[in-house]
C-alpha cells in the first residue's frame, strides 16, 4: 500500500482548463472514489497520475518520491497500476496469455511474442494468481473474445495485478457491468480492501458508496469536496453540482 499525492495540479488543452489546482492525498489502504459529470477531467486526470499524460504544473508523489515526469514503466515498477475505462486486452490471445503479458512487462521483458507465453512456467505463476485473485482462473485457457463484457473488465483488473501493485488507478472498471456481473466485481474490490491503494472513477453511485472510504467531487476540472459518503452525499453543493442530477436520471 501506498500514499499517493497530488500537489497542484494544473492541466490544460489550449484554452480549456481541464485540471485545476488539484490537491489531494490518497491514504494507504483507502478506497478512495473521484465522482463528477461528464466531461469534468475524471480520466484526465487518472492519465496525469499513470504517467500517460503529463501536468502543466503541480507535483505527483508516491509514498514521498516524486514522480510527476516518471514514464509509465517506471510507476508500474513503483507500484502503481491503471485500469482503464475501455478495456485494452488482445482478443485473439487468450484469458492467460493477456495476464502474462503484464507480467512480462512487470519484469521488463523483451515481449517475444512468437515464443509461447504459455511455455513460461514463471509467468504462468503469476497469471493464474492474478486470475483467481478477479475469479476468471476458470477462464483462462478461452480467447479473450469468448468472454462476456463483464469478463472483459475483470480481466483487465487481473493484468493490472498482475503487475503486483500497491495502488490501483481504476478507470470506470464497472462501465457497461449490470446485474450480477456488477455485484460481483463490486464484492471482488471489498474483498481487496486493505490490500491495496485504490483510486476509483465511477458513475455507479450505488458502487462508490459501498466500497468508497471517502470521496471526491470534480467539477469542471476542480475538486468542490472532499468527505465520508454520507458527508458527499448530504452535502447542498454537491448534491446541486452533480449528485441530484444522478438520482433523477435513475430515478
Amino acid at each position: 500500500m501506498s500514499r499517493l499525492e497530488m500537489t497542484h495540479l494544473d492541466k490544460s488543452f489550449g484554452a480549456l482548463k481541464v485540471t485545476d489546482d488539484v490537491s489531494l492525498t490518497i491514504e494507504p489502504g483507502e478506497i478512495h472514489a473521484i465522482i463528477g459529470p461528464n466531461g469534468a477531467g475524471k480520466t484526465t486526470l487518472v492519465a496525469q497520475l499513470s504517467g500517460q499524460l503529463a501536468p502543466d504544473s503541480g507535483r505527483i508523489t508516491l509514498d514521498g518520491r516524486d514522480i510527476t515526469r516518471a514514464t509509465m514503466p517506471e510507476r508500474v515498477h513503483l507500484g502503481l497500476a491503471r485500469s482503464f475505462q475501455i478495456t485494452q486486452v488482445l482478443p485473439s490471445f487468450t484469458v492467460l496469455e493477456n495476464v502474462a503479458l503484464s507480467v512480462q512487462a512487470r519484469e521488463g521483458s523483451s515481449f517475444r511474442f512468437f515464443a509461447p507465453v504459455a511455455g513460461e512456467t514463471a509467468l504462468n505463476t503469476a497469471a493464474l494468481k492474478a486470475l483467481a485473485e478477479a475469479g476468471l482462473d476458470e477462464r483462462a485457457d478461452l480467447p479473450a473474445s469468448a468472454l462476456s463484457h463483464g469478463e472483459h473488465r475483470r480481466l483487465e483488473l487481473a493484468m493490472a495485478l498482475a503487475t503486483d501493485p500497491r495502488t490501483l488507478l481504476l478507470d470506470e472498471p464497472l462501465a457497461g457491468v449490470g446485474g450480477e456481473d456488477a455485484d460481483a466485481f463490486i464484492t471482488r474490490l471489498m474483498g481487496m480492501k486493505g490490500r491495496f491503494t485504490m483510486l476509483l472513477i465511477e458513475h455507479d453511485m450505488d458502487a462508490v458508496f459501498r466500497l468508497a472510504d471517502r470521496v471526491s467531487v470534480l467539477v469542471y476540472g476542480r475538486i468542490i469536496a472532499t468527505g465520508t459518503p454520507e458527508e458527499i452525499r448530504s452535502d447542498p453543493q454537491v448534491r446541486a453540482a452533480y449528485l441530484g442530477e444522478e438520482e433523477e436520471a435513475e430515478a
